[in-house]
């Protein structure tokens, strides 16, 4: 079986309309691509992009981009985006970047994110993706623990580069800029290189992408995924989002982070389809959805924060007629989203679950369309072996039982997953434990084989011997109108070990008062458990997260913890379940 041929069975996996032949016929495809023997070389660049898209629609738009604010446009056909990487790369190796050497890209959303992507795919550079929000000091960690070759970097953040590898004592071969900047090439200068390239020789193991993550516990480690793993992994991704050839696909993320190279690259791309880019600086939901309509989006994916937005705009005033599929992932999706959107839209959030460390691995592909339930993040994608395992390391069997998530490692092992924390062997033994891959994410599965996110293992409350998730509880506030959004964290407490404490933000034009506060607790007291009810509400007006979403809950506990040190006085909009002598008979 030929490299193009799995890819051409994907395309037509998801172009099937019947869902109940859809679902078998993808389950027999990764059947077989998980025994498969694997060959000694690939690179996607050349066999799949060039070999198979471009040789058959090489005048279709492979990419559409928009600044949302300026509302400027540019389309790129896959001759096109070949040519912009192919001028990348040989401009690389002019400079003397060659196989194995990597390539940090600190740039936002814009055309050369994808051609340099595309560019490190067929010369066989290791990409850095490298998040627009790191400081001087994060940039001091990762150039020291990965000296970098080649840098590629939007104007604005070339101060922090330059100074971070002075104090380092580092020199790439080549500092590409987007912009102008005394010491850097421009990368308009790319323009004069040829429109041809030789693709590198490959080997299917070859290290080709290398991650930081995000650090939410310890310091960033690095994830290394192979010529195979991603490219080739990414099958998964295409099959649980349903990305047609004939869609133009939109995810709102941005690069830097494991998400964009799933959805904004592989997915659309492994199939055919158009990628689009939207560049911004902070998210205004209504010019986003208007750029959703211009642009005649028909497969959109979003993580819980934008959905929670837009389903608060008057989405009535957005010609989304071309939308066909909605997607989410980065965290669970709370139920009340989902059947709002499926209102305002007519199409489910179908929420789906990967990391960094894998591609899609859990998720609600397009034949669960008027199956799933509501909260539930699917069942395992066909490439994952996954079980849940309980402390002791024993796989649970019995529904309804929280577990660690784990992939089996016993029977095959997954395309996608990641081939290593690249020089941490102590982290690997950590996670690669008898035959499992420990994801450190915590769920349930249910008597009919639907799985239900509990949170990760380090974001798990316990509280007077109680194990705690948070998206249960943000779920549960997230159910009164007056909540636009909400993050759960366990805070410290002498009694209980830890509290559950809720940091809420309101609906526009709704104001934080000890009467709503009551309200909420009263309203999770109809909801929860007793033991899971927040004991202490804190309104704030937004929570940290990540360039692509996700709530730093880690942050929000080190702030508390701070403060319980620190004796800070109690915040003026932070309420406490045992100051209202109404709910006294409720403890």
């Amino acid at each position: 079986m030929s490299m193009q041929s799995l890819y051409k069975e994907v395309m037509d996996i998801n172009m099937m309309e019947d869902d109940a032949r859809k679902d078998d016929v993808a389950k027999s495809f990764f059947a077989r691509l998980n025994f498969m023997e694997l060959p000694e070389y690939f690179n996607w660049a050349e066999e799949v992009f060039e070999g198979l898209h471009l040789a058959e629609r090489s005048d279709k738009p492979a990419f559409i981009w928009a600044d949302i604010l300026t509302e400027e446009s540019k389309t790129y056909t896959y001759r096109q985006f070949a040519d912009n990487g192919n001028q990348c790369l040989n401009h690389l190796r002019g400079k003397g970047v060659d196989k194995g050497d990597n390539m940090y890209m600190m740039v936002p959303i814009v055309p050369e994110t994808w051609f340099a992507s595309y560019a490190c795919i067929k010369g066989g550079l290791v990409a850095v993706p490298t998040a627009t929000t790191m400081t001087q000091r994060e940039m001091e960690f990762r150039f020291d623990t990965y000296p970098p070759d080649s840098i590629v970097a939007a104007e604005v953040y070339t101060d922090i580069i330059d100074a971070a590898l002075k104090t380092q004592g580092r020199e790439p071969k080549v500092k590409i800029v987007l912009g102008s900047k005394e010491g850097w090439t421009s990368y308009d200068q790319l323009g004069d290189e040829e429109k041809v390239a030789e693709a590198a020789k490959t080997k299917s193991n070859d290290l080709l992408f290398c991650f930081f993550t995000s650090g939410t516990t310890g310091l960033p480690k690095r994830v290394g995924h192979s010529a195979i793993s991603y490219p080739l992994g990414h099958l998964s991704t295409s099959v649980i989002t349903g990305v047609r050839t004939d869609d133009i696909h939109h995810n709102l993320g941005a690069p830097g982070w494991a998400k964009w190279a799933w959805s904004s690259f592989f997915a659309p791309l492994n199939v055919g389809a158009t990628a689009t880019g939207f560049n911004f600086t902070a998210l205004d939901g209504e010019k986003y959805l208007k750029a959703i309509s211009t642009h005649k989006i028909s497969t959109f994916c979003a993580p819980p924060t934008a959905w929670r937005m837009f389903i608060n705009l008057d989405v009535s005033k957005f010609d989304l007629s071309n939308l066909r599929q909605s997607v989410g992932a980065g965290e669970p999706l709370n139920p009340e989203v989902i059947s709002k959107w499926k209102k305002l839209t007519g199409t489910e959030i179908r929420d789906f679950y990967g990391q960094t460390e894998s591609t899609a691995m859990i998720g609600n592909p397009p034949w669960m369309q008027g199956k799933m339930r509501s909260g539930s993040f699917g069942y395992p994608s066909y490439m994952y072996d996954v079980a849940l395992v309980d402390e002791e390391g024993f796989e649970i069997t019995e529904p309804d039982q929280v577990g660690h998530i784990v992939v089996k490692l016993d029977n095959w092992r997954a395309i996608g997953l990641f081939s290593e924390y690249i020089g941490n062997p102590e982290k690997m033994a950590d996670v690669f434990v008898d035959n499992y891959y420990y994801t450190g994410d915590r769920a349930s599965f249910d008597e009919d084989g639907y799985w239900w996110f509990v949170g990760r293992s380090d974001d798990v409350i316990k509280s007077s011997d109680f194990r705690i998730g948070p998206f249960e509880v943000e779920s549960a506030l997230m159910e009164h109108e007056a909540v636009a959004e909400t993050a759960v964290v366990g805070v410290p407490d002498p009694k209980r070990h830890q509290l559950v404490k809720a940091y809420v933000i309101l609906k526009q034009g709704i104001e934080p008062t000890e009467k709503l506060a009551l309200e909420l607790f009263k309203h999770t007291i109809g909801v929860l458990a007793k033991f899971k009810i927040p004991r202490v509400i804190e309104f704030v007006p937004e929570v940290p997260k990540t360039l692509s979403g996700k709530i730093r809950r880690v942050e929000l506990r080190q702030n508390e913890e701070k403060r319980q040190q620190q004796k800070a006085e109690q915040a003026t909009a932070e309420f406490f379940y045992w100051d209202f002598p109404e709910l006294s008979s409720k403890n």
